[in-house]
């Protein structure tokens, strides 16, 4: 028996490719088995190639596989560009209708069922994804019942004759490539799980339900891939708390709405991706400039411009830092699981509140849609900070007006909603004094800069990095963010084999940028990796500007859209040690 396997589905996009591995994935995570998804799919509504891939586990795991056990093809088009990922005696099952062929010099088992021909036997093409699952599950030789249970789940709904007629495609598909192969494959014959709950989400989710839980009641947003599902799982849920999502007319009307929720004293986020995000900057700078905590998601996706909109990038980093136009604090999270999507949503939250200013919640593309297995959520960890929020004010005398930017220590000014009493302050996009009032005094201007930019300096986050360093002086540092830590980690698995020694860090804290935590990992090892899915190596560049030792810092850019395998960070490991040995 194994401990993991590999599994895809292919086809056009709209033909039922998804709801195949929802309800396949849904009956494995019964079981009790770690999963891991990846999504590749076209930019469009219907039609164009997309498959799904799992990653089928006893043990936990954050990383896509190398190879493929199973492929599940509804054209040709599937096999001609999945088929190569094969493992040697991997398996193809496909529709045969489209009289399937394996490439030259593919060495699979392909096994055609009459996919299509057993659902219009049942009345309806519609049935074709539960035969291919039926089949899938069949040559694993996992429990039939498990599976029917997920069927009547997904489409109980829809009534019992529907859902009669669905069983019926499984066991129809099972019975035929069980036939076509002889039985379950044996060397496809998974270990048992642990029979444990898990979570199986995707980070969009996590974030929301870390919205809902932080107290957030309103969400003005924008759709966009790969961020829309925020607000899908926001417009069923707020509502229930007597919270409300708004789509707006774009990313501008959107950002505005969230800050003046925020200043009106209601807990509000807004969730876009890479041209939303630009799009949201002049009011990002508002919201720095009138300290009005306000929380962003951003999806990071191909870009520039509409450029990859379904595809894996993490190139918004600059965009984060720098993107707002004059200088304001800001602060910039970088998840890197879906547990942490969830925690670190609760904590943007509190931190926009606590330091009065805009906290930008990045993610990327993998880690926002790809479905994954996680621990259960531990709501006991919630805890929520309003910062120096004032409920009674001082009252005042002679027409003032209160100190809604009084100059503090810490750059923390007091701050008041709207009807509570004596907190009369004016609000202006301008430079103001204390009380709000535009002012253009060159004293005023340089203290008001230098109260907000000192938050920066006080801003304390958990786990600005998260590392694992078993080695004093290891012959690599590997460095990541967003979701390539998983990856990262069977990569260093696989080279300690080969006596690499290697420490990993997660950065999480993005900005302002936590170099002191970083610097003591960085010396102490012979040579620095950076693992990013963009061009231009923006993390490395964060760590050689607040860092140094630019000289022992080596790239590891990956660009074309999909997430890294961990053969390819092996192979960079390895090469780079070489050459450190040379």
């Amino acid at each position: 028996m194994i401990s993991q396997l590999s599994w895809k589905i292919g086809g056009q996009q709209g033909e039922g490719v998804e709801s195949t591995d929802r309800i396949f994935s849904t009956a494995l995570n019964r079981l009790g088995y770690y999963l891991y998804g990846y999504r590749h799919f076209s930019s469009r509504i219907k039609g164009g190639h997309t498959n799904n891939k799992i990653r089928i586990s006893t043990k936990p795991i954050r990383a896509i596989s190398d190879d493929l056990d199973i492929l599940v093809a509804f054209d040709q088009e599937s096999i001609d560009f999945n088929a190569h990922e094969l493992r040697e005696n991997g398996v193809i099952v496909a529709d045969a209708k489209f009289n399937p062929v394996l490439p030259e010099g593919i060495k699979a088992r392909l096994f055609p069922v009459p996919i299509t021909a057993i659902a219009e036997e049942l009345g309806t093409s519609l049935f074709k994804n539960m035969a291919a699952s039926g089949a899938s599950w069949a040559l694993l030789g996992l429990p039939l019942d498990v599976f029917n249970k997920a069927v009547e789940e997904e489409f109980g709904r829809k009534g019992a004759a529907v859902v009669e007629k669905n069983i019926e495609a499984v066991r129809k598909g099972a019975e035929s490539v069980l036939e076509l192969a002889g039985g379950p494959i044996a060397d496809f014959q998974l270990e048992p799980a642990d029979g444990k709950q898990k979570l199986f989400m995707i980070g969009n989710d996590a974030i929301a339900l870390g919205a809902v839980a932080a107290g957030c009641r309103f969400m003005p947003a924008y759709p966009i891939t790969p961020a829309s599902e925020v607000m899908e799982y926001l417009i069923k849920a707020l509502p229930k708390f007597g919270g409300t999502v708004i789509q707006t007319e774009d990313e501008i009307a959107a950002c505005t709405m969230a800050i003046g929720a925020n200043y009106a004293g209601a807990r509000a986020l807004t969730a876009s991706a890479g041209p939303g995000l630009s799009l949201m900057m002049e009011a990002i700078g508002l919201a720095g400039m009138t300290e009005t905590p306000v929380v962003i998601v951003d999806t990071q996706r191909g870009g520039p411009s509409t450029g990859l909109p379904t595809k894996q990038e993490q190139s918004d980093l600059n965009a984060m830092v720098y993107g707002t136009h004059g200088e304001i604090p800001k602060i910039v999270l970088s998840p890197s699981t879906i547990e942490e999507c969830f925690y670190d949503t609760i904590e943007a939250f509190n931190l926009a509140e606590k330091y009065q200013c805009p906290v930008i919640l990045m993610t990327d593309l993998q880690l926002s849609l790809g479905k994954q297995s996680a621990e259960m959520l531990d709501y006991n960890r919630i805890v929520i900070d309003r910062g120096n929020l004032v409920t009674e004010a001082p009252e005042l005398t002679d027409n003032q007006l209160f100190k809604r930017y009084e100059f503090t220590a810490n750059g923390v000014s007091p701050r008041v909603i709207p009807g509570v009493k004596h907190g009369l302050h004016h609000v202006t996009g301008v430079e103001h004094d204390q009380t709000g009032r535009p002012s253009e005094s060159t004293d005023n201007r340089q203290k008001m800069m230098d109260k907000r930019l000192e938050k920066l300096k006080h801003i304390e986050v958990t786990d600005a990095i998260k590392v694992d360093a078993p080695h004093e002086n290891p012959d690599l540092l590997i460095i990541g963010m967003g979701s390539t830590g998983g990856t990262i980690d069977e990569a260093r698995s696989r080279v300690a084999k080969e006596g690499i020694t290697t420490n990993h860090a997660t950065v999480r804290l993005i900005h302002p940028f936590p170099a002191e935590q970083l610097r003591p990992y960085v010396e102490k090892a012979k040579t620095v990796i950076v693992v990013e899915n963009n061009a231009t190596g923006q993390l490395a560049d964060q760590i050689k500007l607040h860092v140094g030792h630019a000289d022992k810092i080596k790239n590891v850019l990956k660009y074309n859209g999909n997430p890294f395998l961990p053969s390819e960070i092996e192979q960079k490991c390895k090469e780079l040690t070489l050459a450190w040995q040379r």
